[in-house]
């Protein structure tokens, strides 16, 4: 093979492992990396406002697409402010590969004050990646993104971070280019799938708890032809909306703390937990045995301490299970019990409904279609979504899962909108979170993402300034906003704009911003709301 550079070999490498695009912003330390991906036509280079943007565009993309997301990044500062993106890609189970250039090499770990030395900075992002390599030699760079690759493609999908100094970039290599992993996922093994199957066929009133992890494995399909062999009911944890359809009788949809079908849970006689940490879980009210099939087993007992581990990857364990199943039985009926239990849920969501969230809510929802992309950011349309906006289809609702920080929502729906360019794509954000990442709207029209975002303005930290006043005798402190002119800095960047006083408007709005091929921002003047549930 004739020489290249490192960064000429890094592009090839990605283009092998079918990376379409990447979100990022350039510098000095990665010169030869951009100019490699120059060379190329395969990858499209998005280039954000901020460092944080990044790496919430990557996780939007991968999770509405289930590609994986690629984020680029100077050290020190750029990786430190993508951060906050790896680590809601962390929480979320999503994989996303961050690349980062490293300071000189010969510099590392000697606290010279290089631009950009963060001694270590691999060490920094540890706890938010699940592995990380540092590539010295140009001649590494095809093994070492092979090797990114089958770790995001096995066991849990988490992120994954590689770094590489700016002379490696620049290094003449003559390595051979390596060919992506073809990749097989593993089923519980043979004992446990025995005693999982004799449970569940002796059990009278089983329940699922689903997550995440159905979603990743894309075993939907496995999972409603269990529940309906089984006639037993589903209850979906926040990042596992979209795995079961909440129009489905057997969906009980997502549950809260403090709610009443919490009580409920001693009526099953066995619960088994698919990808999920049953974090509403963790109560005395359930009083039987739990089964919990996961990829990753330090999940299990995370949350309820007598689960008995199962570990296996979603689709390929329900695939043996049905199987199993369907040899030493016939599918159940509907019991009576159940259908008291179904129709105690469904009365339960009826009380559960606020206003003014719960009007909001359902405008947005009607004018979505089915087929759409909604992100729900931390403001209290998205909380109140969680249980408030059913979803019937995979990879259509968009969490921060228990990273719950305010400015993912509207990256994160760009990157969600270049992962699906097909479907309609929208953020629910307060006027807070919004604006921790507003210079985004540049992005969006410099690359006609017409990704549309509704902003909820109350002028303040809304969730803050509410339980300050319940709970310090009336007092609020640091938390009101004056925020700008809304329009006028839509108009600014060139986005298309909406104010909707009420959620009828709110709803032609959506509909109005679906059918424009622009970038838009609806704004919602509200005032204080009440505490989601």
């Amino acid at each position: 093979m004739s020489k290249m550079t490192g960064g000429e070999a890094l592009a090839k490498s990605l283009i092998l492992n079918k990376v379409e695009v990447i979100f990022g912003l350039p510098g000095v330390q990665l010169y030869h990396a951009l100019d490699g991906l120059a060379k190329e036509k395969q990858i499209k280079f998005i280039t954000t406002r901020h460092e944080q943007a990044t790496t919430y565009m990557a996780d939007g993309y991968s999770r509405s697409s289930g590609k994986i997301g690629v984020a680029m990044v100077v050290p020190g500062p750029g990786l430190q402010n993508a951060s906050a993106g790896i680590g809601t890609a962390y929480s979320a189970s999503s994989p996303i590969l961050v690349i980062s250039g490293q300071i000189e090499k010969d510099s590392i770990g000697l606290n010279e004050g290089k631009l950009h030395e963060v001694n270590d900075q691999m060490e920094s992002i540890a706890p938010v990646t699940k592995w990380r390599k540092r590539i010295l030699n140009a001649s590494d760079i095809p093994d070492a993104v092979n090797e990114a690759f089958v770790q995001l493609n096995t066991g849990r999908p988490r992120p994954v971070e590689i770094e590489i100094p700016p002379e490696t970039l620049a290094e003449h290599t003559s390595a051979e280019l390596v060919e992506p992993e073809i990749i097989s996922p593993n089923g519980i093994n043979e004992s446990d799938l025995k005693m999982l199957t004799t449970e569940v066929l002796k059990s009278k009133n089983p329940l699922l708890w689903v997550g995440g992890g159905v979603i990743s494995s894309n075993a939907n399909k496995e999972l409603i032809e269990l529940a309906e062999f089984l006639q037993c009911p589903v209850i979906l944890s926040n990042q596992g909306k979209g795995a079961f359809p909440e129009d489905h009788e057997l969906c009980l949809g997502t549950l809260h703390r403090n709610e009443p079908y919490i009580e409920k849970l001693k009526e099953h006689d066995l619960s088994i937990a698919i990808g999920t940490r049953m974090g509403v879980a963790a109560t005395s009210s359930i009083n039987h045995k739990v089964l919990h099939i996961d990829i990753d087993e330090k999940e299990v007992g995370i949350n309820h301490a007598n689960s008995i581990p199962l570990i296996g990857d979603a689709k390929t364990s329900l695939q043996v299970l049905i199987k199993n199943l369907k040899i030493q039985s016939n599918p159940r009926k509907l019991n009576p019990h159940l259908k008291e239990l179904l129709q105690f849920r469904k009365n339960a969501l009826t009380k559960l409904k606020l206003e003014p969230q719960a009007s909001f809510t359902e405008a947005i929802r009607e004018a979505m279609p089915e087929k759409s992309v909604f992100v729900s950011g931390m403001t209290q349309i998205g909380y109140y979504s969680r249980t408030g906006y059913p979803v019937n289809e995979s990879r259509t609702y968009i969490t921060s899962s228990y990273y719950g920080n305010l400015g993912y929502a509207y990256p994160t729906a760009l990157g969600a909108k270049v992962g699906r360019p097909d479907l309609p794509v929208l953020a629910v954000s307060g006027d807070g979170g919004f604006l921790f990442n507003s210079q985004e709207m540049a992005t969006a029209k410099q690359f006609n993402i017409n990704a549309t975002v509704v902003v909820f303005n109350d002028n303040a930290y809304g969730n803050v300034m509410r339980d300050q006043k319940l709970n310090f005798d009336g007092r609020e402190y640091a938390a009101k906003l004056e925020n700008p002119d809304f329009q006028k800095l839509a108009d600014a960047y060139g986005l298309n704009f909406y104010q909707a006083k009420s959620a009828d408007q709110l709803n032609e709005s959506i509909k109005k911003s679906f059918k424009i091929n622009r970038p838009s921002f609806i704004e919602v003047p509200v005032g204080p709301m009440p505490r989601p549930w």
